[in-house]
C-alpha cells in the first residue's frame, strides 16, 4: 500500500470519527471530561482494533481466493449490473408514493 492511499484511508477514519463526536456533542448536553475521554477512548480502540482485523482477515482471505478473485470480482459486477438495468427497466409504480420521514 502507498503512503497516499494510508492517507487517505486515515482521513476518512478520521471523518467518521468527527461525524460521532459531533452527534455526540450535539445529543450529550451535559458532558463531563470523565464522560468525554471514555468516549474518545472506546472510538479510538475500535478504531484501531477493526482497521487491523480488516488487515490480518484481508491477508489471510488473500491466500484463499488468490486463484479464483477475478471470477469473483466479475460475478459481484455482474449482479450488481443486473440489478441496475433491472431497476432502470421496472415501471415505475414506486414514483407515485412520496418519501417521508415517516416511510423511509
Amino acid at each position: 500500500m502507498d503512503f497516499i492511499l494510508l492517507v487517505l484511508i486515515a482521513i476518512a477514519l478520521a471523518m467518521d470519527a468527527f461525524a460521532v463526536s459531533i452527534s455526540s456533542g450535539i445529543i450529550i448536553k451535559d458532558v463531563k471530561l470523565k464522560h468525554a475521554l471514555k468516549i474518545a477512548s472506546s472510538t479510538v480502540f475500535f478504531q484501531g482494533f477493526f482497521t487491523l482485523l480488516g488487515w490480518l482477515g484481508g491477508i489471510y482471505i488473500a491466500h484463499l481466493i488468490s486463484n479464483v478473485d477475478h471470477w469473483i470480482a466479475f460475478t459481484l459486477l455482474l449482479v450488481i449490473g443486473t440489478k441496475m438495468i433491472y431497476e432502470s427497466r421496472k415501471t415505475d409504480l414506486e414514483e407515485d408514493k412520496k418519501l417521508t420521514p415517516s416511510n423511509f
